[in-house]
């Protein structure tokens, strides 16, 4: 967390699904950002999360945004936004075009959009599985869509160190979730990787907004 905060990362996600390695209880999570509250936007993320779980993470954490990660409807995310009065985030899994589709319907209710890769078949987790799409997909969905949406949309998805300034080239992205790709182990997070992710990032938009 302090790798993170110290070289400018501005969001902070809390993993709450149990078969996911990242998971962590809203206990440990309020622990956890007691110290940094107010310095970075806090992020729950669930998925398909039913309202007694969402009810415990909102009052013992007390996010400053949920994320949803699952397969939820506009109207379910429509009914978390107006339950808790907090920015819903919703995510979707990409692999071609198409997978665009209904993100149209979302719109309305979400506050930010988040495009992830489609998880290999077998896994049982949503995201956090190091795979990438094609962000050349994301650049023409960005493109077409840049007047309709207010807020960036987030790229994530196979994205580490090695590859961050080509995925900011080819998609154009504005904002960036990482996970899998700034770890030594499933879960297990890096701070030097954080660093150097966070720095490469920095030098990026700052040769992005000379150009």
């Amino acid at each position: 967390m302090d790798a993170a905060i110290n070289n400018g990362a501005n969001h902070l996600g809390f993993i709450f699904f149990e078969k996911s390695p990242r998971n962590v209880t809203p206990q440990l999570a309020a622990q956890l950002i007691a110290p940094i509250r107010g310095k970075v936007t806090t992020v729950a993320v669930s998925v398909n999360a039913d309202n007694d779980f969402l009810d415990d993470i909102v009052a013992t954490m007390t996010p400053d945004m949920l994320q949803l990660h699952g397969s939820e409807t506009p109207q379910r995310v429509a009914q978390v936004q107006a339950r808790f009065n907090l920015p819903v985030m919703k995510a979707f899994a990409i692999r071609q075009a198409s997978d665009f589709d209904k993100v149209e319907d979302y719109f309305p209710v979400a506050d930010r959009l988040l495009f992830d890769a489609k998880p290999p078949a077998g896994s049982e987790l949503p995201g956090g599985n190091g795979i990438a799409f094609d962000w050349a997909l994301f650049a023409r969905w960005q493109d077409a869509n840049k007047h309709r949406f207010e807020h960036p949309a987030m790229l994530s998805g196979g994205i580490n160190p090695d590859n961050i300034c080509d995925a900011l080239g080819s998609s154009n992205a504005r904002a960036i979730d990482i996970s899998s790709g700034v770890e030594n182990s499933p879960g297990v997070k890096d701070p030097a990787l954080i660093e150097v992710f966070l720095k490469q990032v920095k030098e990026f938009e700052n040769a992005r907004e000379k150009a």
